[in-house]
């Protein structure tokens, strides 16, 4: 008979009685759930929590000081740069950005020139592709700063033809219309300057009041440092009013001195002596963005002209008128006109009345505008109206006529100027490039030459007037002895380059040095040659400046002014022997100048009889090429000299492939 166990523990007393009896096989199932049961929960009790006083003292939470501190230090560093930019940009126009951005590039540029300069650079595919990625480098950065540094970057390019063919070809661009300021800039300027509105300066009005003038709100031309407007005063007078963009002066300073520690660097990086010559061209450029002083030069190089007999008649410069002209605003009489870059125009017959001249040429009429067009323009394009009629009646009707003028007459007159300004004057337009030169058509038919923007000038001290004409005077009759005397006193140590680099062609009367020791260059692999005439020409550079304390400054602007007229006859396809030209201007100076005495004039007087004579041997050359380009065998002297000077340049490591003005 089935008997309950005599032992049994109170927790299976919970456990529900069976009405019936239990098998045997069921009560080891519960006997071993008994057992599992208490087996868990001792395990259950070893997981409780320990006391309070067993446990170890608490450790201090984790804080993050260090994390906490550099996102702080982040936080206030965007912050301050933030304001920092906000302030530059309100305040200094953005000025302490582009000082950055030259350095940062600067730095950039030296250290790639640095370490790949070498015939087989380890971090470029060849010289060439190191000269194309600074090119581009640099390129960028004076486009995106603008102002001044355009203006900096056009002076390069006028004398590109001495660096690489990368930046030749990159700096062609330097001469494209620079982007123009608001009319509310525009207006800013004008009131500050003058405490008045446009309106009450120029009694000008915008609604169309027939009572009062008229002026353009949008920009007929805009360069680096101003915009020009045109304008119609009240009293009918039309003037170009030449606005300084606003933001000039306050990036001028900075502009100078990035400027200014940039050349220094690049000076002791590269050994070339420039740094010397950089307070001179800071003075020139600062002195460009005073209107004033333009103002001045105008109204001298007027005076010049009008006291010329041989230029009476065939120069013209316009009026400025000074009540309208400040720092920052100089306003001028308003030129009708051909640019100089417009060959075919200048060229085209002349479908006007006869015996009479172009639009405001010796009194030639200015059509006034159309009351009822400018209500329109007024109306449909407010800020960009244009108001000024056309003018083009001296086109003919199918509008393809033209100046009908002599090139040679044009050019004539422009090296006779530039010759006066540099030997008899000694006060040079040191920017002449053809936006900056009209040409009118006289009553007579003969051109008239406008020189305009006179603010970039160098004045020439009477003594060093004297020796530049001797030089060029020695240049042509091959007397190397004077010439050596002359450039050796302002601390030039190779007489032939720099006579090359004056006439813009070998020079073929020196003793050979140069060129004698130039042969001696190693005939390797053409990466180590190119490398080693690239040498040859830093060391060329280096002779040239010399004695940095002698060295005349002012060649600087002269050798600008020589290159650009040298391409202008060039553009124009040389119909004049410039070098004749400039050579007689510089003979018969020392026979003109009013500061020389009676008895040196005399002297001078017999040498240049003398000196006309020499003087038909280059004519013999001039025409010599004529008849050539006449046949169709070359494009005239111009081009012929600039062959020359690129066999000779190559020698230097120079590649010339571009006139002064391509692109």
């Amino acid at each position: 008979m089935f008997q309950y166990p005599s032992r049994i523990c109170l927790r299976c007393l919970s456990i529900p009685r069976v009405p019936h009896p239990t098998p045997l096989r069921q009560v080891f199932i519960l006997k071993s759930k008994s057992r599992a049961f208490h087996k868990s929960r001792q395990t259950l009790a070893s997981f409780a929590p320990p006391s309070p006083e067993s446990l170890p003292k608490a450790s201090p939470p984790r804080t993050y000081s260090r994390t906490r501190r550099w996102a702080r230090r982040l936080v206030y560093t965007a912050i301050g740069i933030g304001a920092l930019y906000g302030l530059d940009r309100q305040f200094y126009a953005s000025s302490l950005l582009r000082s950055t951005r030259t350095f940062a590039l600067g730095l950039i540029v030296a250290s790639d020139y640095k370490i790949n300069f070498r015939a087989n650079p380890p971090f470029a595919e060849s010289i060439e592709a190191l000269h194309a990625r600074n090119a581009q480098r640099l390129f960028e950065l004076l486009r995106t700063n603008g102002g001044l540094y355009l203006k900096i970057g056009q002076a390069i390019a006028m004398q590109s033809a001495i660096l690489p063919p990368e930046f030749q070809k990159m700096f062609q661009k330097m001469f494209d219309d620079a982007p123009q300021n608001s009319w509310k800039d525009v207006e800013k300027v004008i009131r500050e300057d003058f405490g008045k509105s446009p309106e009450e300066v120029f009694g000008v009005s915008f609604t169309g009041d027939p009572e009062l003038g008229l002026m353009e709100r949008k920009a007929r031309a805009s360069a680096s440092v101003a915009q020009v407007h045109w304008a119609r005063l009240g009293d009918g007078r039309e003037v170009a009013v030449k606005i300084q963009k606003r933001e000039i002066a306050q990036q001028v300073g900075w502009d100078l001195w990035t400027f200014k520690v940039v050349t220094w660097i690049y000076t002791k990086i590269f050994d070339i002596p420039l740094y010397s010559l950089v307070p001179y061209i800071t003075e020139r450029l600062l002195l460009e963005t005073d209107f004033e002083n333009e103002a001045d030069n105008s109204e001298r190089m007027a005076g010049f002209v009008a006291n010329e007999p041989r230029l009476q008649g065939r120069v013209y410069i316009p009026k400025v008128y000074r009540e309208l002209s400040s720092k920052r605003v100089m306003t001028a009489e308003w030129i009708e006109g051909v640019r100089l870059w417009d060959k075919e125009t200048l060229t085209r017959p002349w479908e006007g009345p006869r015996r009479q001249g172009s639009p405001g040429c010796k009194g030639a009429s200015l059509d006034s505008p159309n009351p009822e067009e400018v209500q329109k323009a007024l109306h449909d394009h407010p800020l960009d109206e244009k108001l000024k009629p056309e003018r083009d009646w001296w086109k003919g009707k199918d509008g393809m006529g033209g100046l009908g003028v002599s090139l040679k007459d044009v050019m004539t007159t422009m090296v006779d100027l530039f010759s006066a300004q540099m030997f008899l004057w000694g006060s040079v337009h040191a920017d002449p490039h053809p936006g900056n030169i009209f040409i009118r058509r006289l009553p007579s038919g003969k051109p008239e030459l406008v020189l305009i923007d006179h603010g970039l000038y160098i004045q020439m001290k009477p003594e060093f007037r004297h020796q530049y004409s001797l030089f060029w005077k020695s240049l042509m009759t091959f007397d190397n002895k004077t010439l050596g005397e002359i450039v050796k006193g302002w601390g030039i140590n190779n007489a032939d380059i720099f006579a090359s680099a004056t006439l813009m062609r070998p020079y073929a009367g020196g003793d050979h040095t140069t060129s004698e020791e130039l042969s001696k260059l190693s005939k390797k692999e053409r990466d180590k040659r190119h490398y080693e005439m690239q040498q040859k020409m830093r060391k060329g550079i280096r002779e040239i400046l010399g004695d940095e304390k002698k060295w005349p400054q002012e060649l600087i602007f002269i050798g600008r002014n020589l290159r650009i007229v040298q391409g202008n006859n060039q553009f124009l396809g040389s119909p004049v022997n410039r070098i004749r030209i400039t050579g007689y201007w510089a003979s018969r100076s020392l026979v003109d100048s009013p500061d020389l005495s009676f008895s040196e004039k005399l002297k001078n007087y017999g040498r240049h009889i003398i000196f006309n004579l020499v003087l038909l041997s280059s004519d013999a050359v001039f025409y010599g090429s004529k008849i050539r380009q006449f046949f169709g065998m070359g494009g005239g002297m111009e081009d012929e000299i600039e062959n020359q000077m690129r066999h000779m340049a190559k020698d230097f490591g120079v590649e010339l492939q571009h006139g002064v003005f391509d692109g």
